[in-house]
């Protein structure tokens, strides 16, 4: 997929990446401080007879770092270097899940039809093929849940204000089902998977990521969840193949979307 791809321009992506090592020692000492087991024994994230659970591992300190990480927010990705969400970004009353879904709607009358789908993907960087697949079958799958009524849309078309209801399964439930940012997932993604950086993913860890995510018999949430993470892989990242936790952060939010529009359209 990547051979089909326009990356953005390295400038952009060393300014994330530098602007996401800066951040990296607030964060990293939220998921390692605690080398001693807690004192109260139902507060352990660790069974010492299931061994997954030491593998990935949580943050037992994020609540030190990010008010309230249980709460999942309806307008603003957040986390310990974003507890507002993303600086300056006008919400406009949507949902997280909306405003990750509004780049894609390239007029803003609440309607994603799949000619602006693929508009939104080639605006990323995604080469032709991938822009046309790829619009045909997000449209084709989000269609339906997302209509305001029985009637299927001859158009294939996604109202984002039913958004919530195309969520599938085996993700990484960052978004709750009703399209809120949950801030502890999204920690745990890198607590869980980031091994040789902690504040990024490898290509092996984002693949043991979506292994791990999957439920059982979910043949639909599998291959979604690879396509649209490989998508984010392909597109945002680093020139040493790694996916920073503030490229992600930015996917959930739609930011990056933009961002990487403007890099586009810059070089």
């Amino acid at each position: 997929m990547a051979t089909l791809l326009l990356i953005p321009t390295r400038p952009f992506l060393l300014s994330l990446r530098q602007r996401s090592y800066k951040l990296s020692s607030r964060v990293t000492m939220a998921s390692s401080s605690s080398s001693s087991p807690p004192s109260d024994p139902s507060m352990e994230t660790v069974a010492p007879h299931a061994a997954v659970t030491a593998e990935r591992k949580l943050n037992p300190d994020l609540q030190e770092h990010l008010p309230k990480p249980y709460l999942a927010r309806a307008l603003a990705a957040v986390d310990p270097s974003h507890p507002k969400g993303t600086q300056g970004r006008d919400a406009r009353g949507m949902s997280v899940l909306q405003q990750h879904a509004a780049f894609f709607d390239r007029n803003g009358d609440g309607v994603i039809y799949p000619w602006e789908t693929f508009q939104g993907l080639r605006a990323i960087g995604c080469g032709y093929p991938v822009s046309l697949v790829g619009a045909f079958l997000i449209n084709l799958v989000l269609s339906y849940p997302t209509q305001p009524s029985w009637i299927p849309s001859p158009l294939l078309s996604i109202h984002i204000n039913n958004i919530h209801k195309g969520k599938h399964g085996s993700d990484s439930e960052a978004y709750d089902t009703e399209g809120r940012f949950d801030p502890s997932k999204f920690d745990a993604i890198f607590s869980k998977y980031g091994k040789t950086h902690p504040n990024a993913l490898t290509k092996d860890e984002l693949d043991l990521m979506l292994e791990a995510n999957r439920n059982m018999y979910d043949f639909l949430g599998w291959v979604a969840s690879a396509g649209e993470w490989m998508l984010l892989y392909s597109v945002a990242k680093d020139k040493e193949g790694l996916l920073q936790r503030e490229i992600v952060r930015g996917a959930f939010d739609g930011s990056l979307f933009e961002r990487l529009e403007e890099s586009k359209e810059s070089a």
